[in-house]
């Protein structure tokens, strides 16, 4: 770009500049000069206002967005560019760096703060005047770096609002008192400019519900600690630090989000749960499931995102392979009999049940069940919480349910064996039930049934089969490379099974798209066991699971790390993935 130094770009030269380097065609050039700006966009900078017209890049033949601007221009200055992450941006040390007025008049936004360095993405590449300053009050050498404009305007008005409420509700706000607030959905991404009469501890919030959802968090942990309380996300099963906040602030926003989920804010020696209901920027609704834990340095929060749109997905999406979801099917689609979902908190049970009970619940059939608590509300279900305060658990659920001529019964967790006998009689009786275990695979289930004190010739006469889960990462298809696969890491994998290796598996590498994580999304892994004849007679007092897994693996059923190793030979996750989360075979 020829453009004079410390100069703001100009939209004429900087069409010039991209037609001369072959990027904008006689066409595209004229149809971008004569774009009329709408009362919104006059002080929109170039390179976005040129990305929004969706203009062919004649070199590439793909869009000319923001971005590829952006590329081009840090490469013609001598600039590195990058995408802003705000996952790897500490927003309080960035924020003190310089303040929001220095930041919105130069259009820059700091990115990483050391000792020695301070990184700064700007959006005029040709203006330096403000690095001089900045170095002297600093203290620090400036590294210049360029982003989007349009990611620096957003993530300065998020940052700067964000540590702003932070550092008023330090100042200002007096333990819990005044959050009396009682809405039970959130508007969220409304943020402003810093303003002195921002709710402090709303604001505070509302960001972190809106970036959860931004970052495709499945759960929000807010915990506390002696002086700092930390916020982590989990995202893709792995759990990132995303802001430490100060004490106080910390117990006033999970008093915040318990008035919000109606919980009562005076009790703090006990677990509670509850839920809340959120709307999101693009007006999609999200259900929140809230969870205490009394701790050394006040309660712990856990908040479980559940998206309805993910929650209940088709059985390609999770990750079924054909031969398991025939098997599967054949299950769930008997009158009557009782079906178990084996694994760990977070395999995806529920994912897999809502999905199976949303395919099963048609205008005929009457699906009932009993949650603790309940997951995401459902209008195909007649759904009921458990509720302790006034003895109603699951067996008194279940008992109740009978009563109301159901035909596929849905229990959240069989836990003891008042519920388990409950949920056996109703299998007895003509209906479909669908439970839950924690247990490590699906033979062991069985075990685990035996274990509570359910007698073998009813769980014989009853029990339909068993699925175990479990939840691996799924390779990002933009980055992933191949690698070379040595028999000895296949042989640990597949053992004691012998397994043809691949001729190529995949690796993760890293990239935009998936934070340099290597992974986008997670996907099933299954071990699916039908209680056939054979498996129906080793049933007894003293079963062995070992002999019960080696009739079933007869019978054709894929062991966990099995199912795994299929994802693997296709190129959708790692080995190291499927034996971080599958027990051996």
């Amino acid at each position: 770009m020829n453009m004079a130094s410390d100069r703001p770009i100009v939209m004429n030269i900087l069409l010039d500049d991209l037609k001369k380097a072959g990027m904008l065609d006689d066409e595209n050039y004229q149809l971008a000069q004569f774009a009329r700006r709408a009362p919104s966009e006059l002080k929109m900078h170039p390179f976005a206002f040129i990305g929004k017209q969706k203009l062919t890049n004649q070199k590439t033949g793909g869009k000319l967005t923001e971005e590829v601007i952006c590329e081009w221009a840090a490469a013609d200055k001598g600039l590195d560019y990058s995408r802003i992450d705000p996952l790897e941006v500490d927003v309080a040390a960035i924020t003190s760096a310089m303040s929001y007025a220095f930041s919105e008049r130069h259009k820059i936004l700091a990115l990483k703060v050391s000792k020695e360095e301070l990184v700064v993405a700007c959006s005029e590449p040709n203006i330096t005047s403000w690095v001089q300053d900045l170095e002297h009050v600093s203290r620090r050498n400036v590294i210049r770096i360029l982003a989007m404009p349009s990611e620096i305007e957003r993530h300065r008005v998020e940052f700067y609002q964000l540590a702003n409420s932070i550092n008023r509700a330090s100042s200002q706000h007096d333990g819990i008192s005044g959050i009396q607030n009682l809405e039970s959905m959130l508007e969220l991404g409304k943020a402003t400019a810093p303003d002195a009469n921002d709710e402090h501890i709303v604001n505070v919030v509302d960001w972190l519900l809106q970036y959860a959802f931004e970052q495709r968090a499945s759960d929000i942990h807010i915990e506390p600690r002696r002086e700092l309380g930390k916020v982590r996300f989990r995202i893709d099963g792995v759990l990132h630090l995303v802001y430490e906040l100060p004490a106080q602030v910390t117990q006033a926003v999970i008093a915040r989000i318990k008035t919000l989920g109606r919980m009562n804010i005076a009790e703090k020696r006990k677990p509670q749960d509850s839920r809340l209901k959120t709307k999101t920027p693009a007006g999609e609704e999200i259900e929140l499931r809230l969870s205490t834990l009394p701790t050394a340095f006040g309660e712990k929060l856990v908040m479980r995102v559940f998206d309805p749109s993910v929650l209940v997905r088709n059985f390609a999406e999770l990750g079924f392979s054909k031969e398991d979801y025939r098997r599967w099917k054949e299950m769930t689609t008997q009158n009557n009999g009782i079906i178990f979902v084996t694994g760990p908190t977070g395999s995806g049970k529920t994912t897999t049940l809502y999905s199976t009970l949303k395919e099963l619940a048609t205008v005929e059939v009457n699906v009932s069940t009993i949650e603790d608590p309940i997951e995401m509300i459902e209008p195909a279900f007649n759904q009921m919480q458990v509720n302790h305060s006034i003895d109603l658990d699951f067996a008194t659920g279940v008992r109740a349910l009978l009563r109301q001529d159901p035909d596929i019964i849905m229990v959240g967790e069989i836990r003891d064996l008042e519920t388990a006998e409950m949920a056996v009689q109703s299998a007895l009786t003509g209906h479909l039930v669908l439970s839950t275990l924690h247990t490590n695979d699906a033979p062991t289930a069985i075990t685990r049934l035996l274990e509570l004190g359910l007698p073998p010739y009813l769980i014989r006469s009853t029990m339909l089969g068993v699925m175990a889960q479990r939840l691996v990462r799924i390779l990002c298809p933009h980055c992933k490379e191949e690698r070379t696969i040595d028999d000895a890491t296949w042989k640990d994998l597949v053992a004691p099974w012998t397994v043809a290796k691949p001729a190529k598996i995949f690796k993760p590498k890293g990239c935009l798209e998936c934070r340099d994580t290597g992974f986008i999304g997670r996907m099933g892994i299954y071990e699916v066991l039908p209680i056939s004849n054979d498996i129906s007679r080793l049933i007894n007092g003293d079963s062995d699971h070992l002999k019960i897994r080696q009739q079933a693996m007869k019978e054709g059923m894929h062991s966990l790390r099995l199912s795994g190793a299929q994802k693997v030979a296709t190129g959708l996750t790692t080995i190291e993935e499927v034996m971080r989360v599958a027990p051996m075979s």
